[in-house]
């Protein structure tokens, strides 16, 4: 197993600037994800890892190990790309035998280990086909056997499920999830797919223009977003401006109770998830009355637009509650205490095109909107 550390980690073109001074501990034997929009720095950040660039500054360390005069054949990490990257001319055994092949190792071994990482990956008897014959989700199986068969210290994962069928992805991820809790290789993911990052990874990190916004587990980057940018990209739909006083928050909706937070006393947003909005409490703290806006069938639940005064909130509820949501329908909801998180406010130069974005209702800005070059420069 290998611990992996980022310090001050830079990568410039030119005037754009890929990956800015990133600081990041990946602990061994763990799935990280670095998740983003296009062109935020991920990919580039996965390739300095593995030495297929050089940085322009800081140091990538394994075991505390700087590794920046380890060519990147010497390193011991693997990368599978999105595109699988396969030998077309070479049989599906010596596609996955390639690297040992590389290390001098015997042709019987070869096909013994080939073999034997085929059929891991759940693709037995698969050694004489040629990658044409193979489906997508079949390739992607045999680049990622191509990774493991040579052991290596370090797993590099750049969008290995984007590329597939849905129906295939839930099928690659138990995959890729089963084989690594057995080898205990330490793993970093790139992925722009919140849900793919929350599955696979045992944390997260959330990259915007190149930089580390937040590190944590799934579940703590939804409920305790650093800030409304990280909010807003994890699709929080409730953003309430506010102030704070202590523990109150004086909100468009009314004043709520919010006991945690990052955010000291004065301008703030409140955030909520969905789901954890109370329809029709009994009683408590934080109750707010409003009328039905919208309901959604959604199959397994129901998505329902409340309207306080001037303030939309969205809630996730189960399905059997629709006939008492109707548009136009009068009801009350719990936002608990708990379950609500102050954020710092925007500063002010962002404040009048977050209120439109936000408060008034218009669509929120793209986060993944990013300058062109550096968009290329991830590619």
């Amino acid at each position: 197993m290998t611990a992996i550390t980022l310090t001050s980690l830079t990568k410039r073109y030119g005037t754009i600037t890929a990956v800015d001074d990133v600081d990041l501990t990946l602990p061994d034997g763990e799935i990280t994800a670095l998740l983003g929009p296009s062109g935020c720095g991920k990919t580039t950040t996965l390739k300095l890892i593995g030495g297929l660039l050089t940085p322009t500054a800081g140091t990538v360390a394994f075991d505390g190990i700087d590794q920046r005069d380890v060519r990147a054949e010497h390193r011991g990490a693997v990368m599978v790309f999105q595109d699988h990257l396969l030998f077309p001319y070479l049989s599906v055994g010596d596609n996955v035998a390639f690297g040992l092949r590389m290390r001098g190792v015997g042709a019987r071994q070869r096909r013994r280990q080939a073999e034997e990482m085929l059929a891991r990956v759940g693709l037995p008897d698969t050694a004489d086909r040629h990658p044409d014959e193979l489906s997508g989700g079949q390739r992607q199986r045999v680049a990622l056997a191509r990774a493991l068969v040579v052991e290596p210290r370090v797993l590099l994962l750049d969008e290995p499920l984007a590329s597939l069928d849905p129906h295939l992805r839930d099928g690659m991820r138990e995959l890729i999830l089963d084989i690594q809790r057995e080898e205990q290789v330490t793993t970093v993911v790139v992925t722009h797919d919140q849900e793919e990052a929350a599955v696979l990874a045992d944390r997260v990190a959330i990259m915007f223009d190149g930089r580390i916004a937040q590190v944590g587990t799934a579940r703590e980057l939804h409920d305790r977003p650093a800030d409304a940018e990280v909010a807003r990209f994890l699709g929080s739909p409730n953003l309430l401006p506010g102030v704070r006083s202590g523990r109150i928050v004086e909100t468009a909706a009314g004043a709520l109770e919010v006991p945690h937070g990052t955010a000291q006393d004065g301008p703030v947003l409140v955030t909520i998830r969905p789901e954890a909005i109370v329809v029709a409490p009994a009683s408590g703290p934080n109750i707010l009355a409003g009328r039905v806006r919208d309901a959604r069938d959604l199959g397994a639940r129901v998505q329902v637009t409340v309207a306080v005064g001037d303030t939309q909130l969205t809630l996730v509820t189960r399905p059997d509650a629709l006939r008492a949501l109707l548009p136009g329908s009068d009801v009350r909801i719990r936002l608990p205490a708990d379950a609500l998180w102050a954020m710092p406010a925007p500063d002010p130069a962002a404040e009048l095109a977050f209120r439109q974005d936000v408060v008034e209702g218009v669509a929120p800005v793209d986060a993944g909107t990013r300058t062109q070059g550096a968009a290329d420069a991830d590619r």
